[in-house]
């Protein structure tokens, strides 16, 4: 059951959203929806941030033309879950109840996305839930964040999901259809504008060697597994016709894993976190991803990049699928025969790089404040016109 009532009060004037973010990913994923807002009559976003990835941050907001109008400051050195949870929902809880929004949108499965959901129905404000139904069916696997896009599924009114796969999964969970909508990814927004705007450059040095783009950072791959991941790494480095780019984490658990395995190769480079407009641009100019992340499952196949993804589960099962993306655990062995496997087989490359993207169109964000407009008893402008209306989720919806 939903914790807020199907039907909703219709708002006078424009429709104040509340935006929480804190971590990349959401400046990201979220940037699209903010954008659209701002450049409608229609709404009026208010962006919060929490600073979860507080050096990221700002920066990114700038270059996204997503401006904050208000922030919060709980990030404390390698503080724990509970005392971030608690603090950001107190800090959240006391900006909702100021401000009073129509409704507060959250994205994917942080912790911030958790807290904000937590913090507005606590103050009976309805939420909407931006990337939902992500399921990998092991609670604590990826952790927390399984156990996060479940309960922010517990108490959304409205609930986007990327693809019909995330769609059903709300479904088969007693949701009801006609709060589930079939949207596309925004990451997918977000990187064709990023790309069109021509804002980024290239972190690849330019060797002529092919190129080979890293990212790693889970919590659940962080220790002696993510040492080995380096070490296999490290190896993949000497066959001598690659070269490794890893933007590095800022947790101090990432640097210490990997900091002692792959500095000083001359095969890999390691640098500073890429701002995104970079990131998108490094992506675009490379040859192969290895990552554990889950936005760039989603990136890479909207680039042909094939993806290898280091982690034993995902939450994206549709890159798979689709032949774009392989998961193949984090064995060392394991990675270094698949990374070799698609660097020596041109035919085996051809057919990951040209399977397609299954995350969507580029209009996510349209669909979304389309049916946030039309749920609140605002009349749809044509630029929000039923032609990108998604479909209520009764049934698990086409593929956008």
């Amino acid at each position: 059951m939903s914790a807020h009532p199907a039907e909703l009060p219709e708002v006078p004037g424009t429709i104040r959203a509340m935006l929480v973010l804190g971590t990349r990913p959401e400046v990201i994923k979220l940037a699209p929806v903010a954008r659209a807002m701002a450049a409608s009559p229609l709404f009026e976003p208010v962006v919060v941030t929490t600073g979860q990835h507080r050096e990221m941050l700002h920066q990114m907001l700038e270059l996204l033309q997503v401006p904050a109008k208000a922030g919060l400051d709980v990030m404390r050195e390698r503080q724990r879950l509970p005392e971030l949870t608690a603090r950001l929902v107190e800090g959240l809880g006391e900006v909702i109840r100021n401000d009073r929004p129509d409704l507060v949108i959250v994205q994917g499965d942080t912790t911030t996305a958790l807290t904000g959901a937590l913090a507005a129905f606590y103050e009976r404000v309805p939420v909407a839930h931006v990337e939902a139904g992500l399921r990998t069916g092991v609670l604590d696997n990826p952790f927390p964040e399984e156990l996060n896009r479940r309960l922010i599924g517990r108490i959304a009114r409205w609930h986007f999901a990327p693809t019909p796969r995330a769609a059903a999964h709300l479904l088969a969970e007693g949701t009801p259809g006609t709060q589930v909508f079939t949207t596309g990814n925004t990451v997918v927004d977000n990187l064709l504008w990023v790309l069109g705007e021509g804002v980024g450059r290239s972190a690849f040095p330019g060797s002529g060697r092919r190129r080979v783009l890293l990212t790693l950072h889970r919590r659940e791959n962080q220790g002696e597994r993510m040492r080995a991941m380096g070490r296999a790494l490290r190896r993949l480095g000497q066959r001598g016709d690659v070269e490794i780019l890893l933007p590095l984490h800022k947790s101090p658990a990432v640097r210490d894993a990997l900091l002692p395995e792959l500095t000083g190769h001359h095969a890999v480079h390691v640098v500073e976190p890429l701002g995104y407009p970079d990131f998108a641009a490094t992506l675009a100019d490379c040859e192969l991803v290895l990552t554990d992340s889950g936005g760039i499952q989603e990136e890479a196949p909207s680039l042909g990049k094939p993806a290898l993804v280091l982690r034993t589960t995902t939450e994206r099962p549709e890159a798979v699928e689709a032949g774009a993306a392989r998961l193949i655990g984090t064995d060392p062995e394991a990675i270094l025969a698949a990374a070799g496997r698609l660097l020596d087989d041109p035919a085996e490359y051809h057919r990951m790089a040209t399977s397609g993207n299954p995350f969507g169109d580029g209009r996510a964000a349209e669909r979304v404040l389309a049916q946030l407009a039309e749920d609140f008893g605002e009349d749809v402008p044509t630029t929000l016109s039923s032609a990108v209306l998604p479909p209520r989720a009764t049934e698990p919806s086409p593929a956008v």
